[in-house]
């Protein structure tokens, strides 16, 4: 507003001043504010500065209505508003300014301690700290500033002077958003395993990753997990990746900021896919994916049925075994053991851990993720089940970790 006053200030000290008359509404006539008084009578340059001088002598409440009517050249009041305009809209471009980006502020939000940024400038640095970027104080926000209201007052004021730069910086963003992605459609977390239908949960202190999460919040809530590469194998398509080919789509369910500057993510796993092809965005890994879906059902009974009918296998034939029983009694084998870890108090079968995952379905396409995520095996041995496409094969994984486990306890 010093600055808005300074420009006004400017206008009013110039001679040869051209004037016009201002007619207000019924509630608020300038002309018989002070009848009689000269100095009531409208001398102002041009509509915008009599309008503010009005204002700023306590003549013009807020909601009053206003009606120009000019007494000179219409053309040259119009030049003189344009002229005023001009310089205002020079003025407020210094004064609205973000701090962080040096451009005009893009919805515009402000901090508990009073200073102003881009919404996404505010965003990208409490990525990195939750202090306030100019004075440094501690700022406690939601991971996404989604639901944080704009600084109203600033947009009406940044829209009514800049409309056209306003637009073209709000395209410049959208297409930023949209194009940086590329050929790629999903965000990658290179971290741990994920599986579908099961929760996972996670504590983001990179930047970059929180920076991640923050996008997908604000999209549609999903996004990419998959393992290190640890042996540093080759990943079909990928070639010799830092990450494993295989991962799961998770879906945000929950996200809060702690006091550290952590977040905590909870998810959910949505389906499987495959990284076909891969690329890095403001640090973090981006791919191209294709969903992995299980053979069809018939498939699944041809297979079963084929491997039932085999003769009987050798006493020591755990292998032999395992395939020759039926999808039902794989399933039910591995509900029996849960049953017995349980009874034994196995510390891996706690109730904070049923609490979090559930208790074992009866599903059995959903059994073998639900085990294998809270089985303490390495990684590595769970994987298997992210690139395995059969209902029956993922079983008969989990009869063979059974089977590994109670040969070793006894």
């Amino acid at each position: 507003m010093e600055s808005i006053a300074e420009v006004v200030a400017k206008q009013n000290s110039l001679s040869e001043m051209q004037t016009v008359n201002e007619q207000l509404s019924a509630d608020m006539m300038l002309q018989h504010i002070s009848e009689g008084n000269s100095s009531a009578n409208p001398t102002y340059r041009g509509r915008l500065v009599a309008t503010y001088n009005a204002a700023a002598s306590g003549q013009l409440s807020y909601d009053t209505d206003i009606h120009y009517e000019s007494i000179g050249d219409p053309v040259n009041e119009k030049n003189i508003d344009d002229g005023v305009l001009a310089q205002l809209m020079d003025t407020c471009h210094k004064e609205l300014d973000c701090q962080v980006c040096y451009n005009l502020m893009l919805d515009p939000v402000t901090t508990s301690c009073g200073h102003t940024l881009c919404r996404k400038c505010l965003v990208r640095s409490l990525d990195h700290s939750l202090h306030c970027p100019v004075c440094r104080r501690m700022v406690l926000l939601p991971p996404s500033l989604h639901s944080h209201p704009s600084n109203k007052t600033l947009t009406s004021l940044l829209e009514g002077l800049c409309p056209e730069i306003m637009a073209a910086r709000r395209e410049a963003a959208a297409m930023e958003e949209t194009s940086a992605m590329g050929e790629f459609d999903t965000p990658l977390f290179v971290v741990t395993l994920g599986f579908p239908g099961c929760p996972t949960f996670l504590r983001v202190f990179e930047p970059r990753y929180k920076l991640m999460l923050r996008r997908a919040i604000e999209g549609n809530r999903t996004f990419g997990i998959v393992m290190y590469n640890q042996t540093n194998t080759s990943q079909g398509e990928l070639g010799h990746s830092h990450f494993m080919q295989y991962g799961t789509l998770l879906r945000i369910e929950n996200a809060q900021n702690m006091p550290d500057g952590t977040s905590i993510i909870e998810t959910r796993g949505v389906s499987r896919f495959k990284v076909v092809a891969s690329g890095t965005l403001d640090g973090y890994a981006v791919g191209r994916v294709e969903r992995v879906e299980d053979v069809p059902l018939a498939e699944e009974e041809a297979i079963e049925t084929q491997e039932t009918s085999l003769p009987p296998a050798a006493e020591n034939d755990v292998e032999g075994q395992i395939s020759r029983m039926t999808t039902q009694q794989l399933l039910d084998l591995g509900h029996s053991f849960i049953q017995r870890m349980q009874a034994r108090s196995a510390p891996w079968l706690h109730q904070g851990i049923l609490q979090a995952y559930g208790g074992p379905p009866d599903d059995a396409s959903v059994f073998p993720y639900w085990f294998a995520s809270i089985l303490p095996i390495n990684d590595v041995a769970k994987y298997q089940m992210l690139q395995t496409t059969s209902v029956r094969q993922r079983l008969k994984i989990t009869a063979r970790w059974i089977k590994l486990m109670e040969s070793q306890r006894w």
